[in-house]
């Protein structure tokens, strides 16, 4: 077990390809005196865990900004329409996804902190995308190379609703479509697949053909060995490193009042 409070942060790795459990105490935490320290395992893990650490909505936003330029306060994330009026999209995070395959810079960092969880289901899922990519045969890495999927807001809302009213469709399609490379080469020089529900095909491709070969790969990077799975505890505050890792939320009673609040980071680096 980690110490309950420590001035340095302790890790602990969750599994042994994604996600290490940091032990710091709250002050210490939000100091920002670590701040570059836990951007560096993040970086390295994907996930970042702090069991219990029980912020409040200030404290939590402060320690956002000890990591970096922050995109977004605190945003309740909730089947609730009365906590989240936009509950209805908030369905398409029970498929695998990166957040901001819609534009052309996505979020870095995700810090969500648990207020109320399910009595059933409600765990988030992360697969590291960064492993996935290191782990495939050589020859399907060249095979991989240059090629660029057409991502679609209202691919991934079929997912919920496969059969839209027109008004549906056209509220979703007011977000063009953007083209993004499916193997993404980071300026750190390391590369990680992007993929998830909002990748529509694979440009130049027969249609056929790259929904089979985006289908493999989501299978390949959602394998055991490159995901971890959070069950949730009250008080828990957990970042993860969005431009490494897909994630998703298993299914759970919508009544349940499942609560999560959740602040982002800007991102810092274009997808290509």
């Amino acid at each position: 077990m980690l110490a309950d409070v420590t001035p340095n942060p302790v890790r602990k790795e969750l599994s042994p390809r994604i996600g290490s459990a940091v032990k710091l105490a709250k002050d210490a935490v939000l100091s920002g005196e670590y701040g570059d320290d836990l951007r560096a395992i993040l970086e390295e893990r994907g996930v970042l865990l702090f069991p219990q650490l029980n912020l409040t909505d200030e404290e939590q936003v402060a320690f956002t900004r000890t990591l970096g330029r922050m995109a977004q306060d605190i945003f309740k994330i909730s089947m609730d329409p009365q906590e989240n009026p936009l509950y209805a999209y908030t369905k398409g995070a029970f498929y695998w996804h990166i957040d901001g395959t819609m534009s052309d810079v996505p979020i870095l960092a995700s810090i969500m902190s648990c207020r109320r969880r399910s009595p059933t289901g409600g765990q988030t899922q992360f697969a590291n995308t960064y492993a996935a990519y290191d782990d495939l045969a050589a020859a399907d890495k060249k095979m991989l190379e240059g090629l660029r999927v057409v991502h679609m807001f209202e691919v991934s809302q079929r997912y919920v609703n496969p059969e839209p009213s027109h008004a549906d469709l056209q509220d979703w399609q007011r977000f063009p479509p953007v083209t993004l490379p499916l193997v993404w080469t980071h300026r750190s020089g390391r590369k990680s697949l992007v993929l998830g529900s909002t990748a529509s095909h694979i440009e130049g491709m027969d249609l056929r053909e790259g929904w089979n070969l985006l289908t493999r790969l989501r299978d390949h990077a959602t394998q055991p060995q490159f995901v971890y799975s959070h069950e949730w505890t009250v008080g828990d505050l957990l970042i993860w490193d969005n431009t490494g890792t897909m994630h998703r939320v298993l299914a759970y009673p919508h009544d349940s009042g499942r609560l999560m609040h959740r602040t982002t980071l800007q991102g810092e680096e274009p997808f290509a």
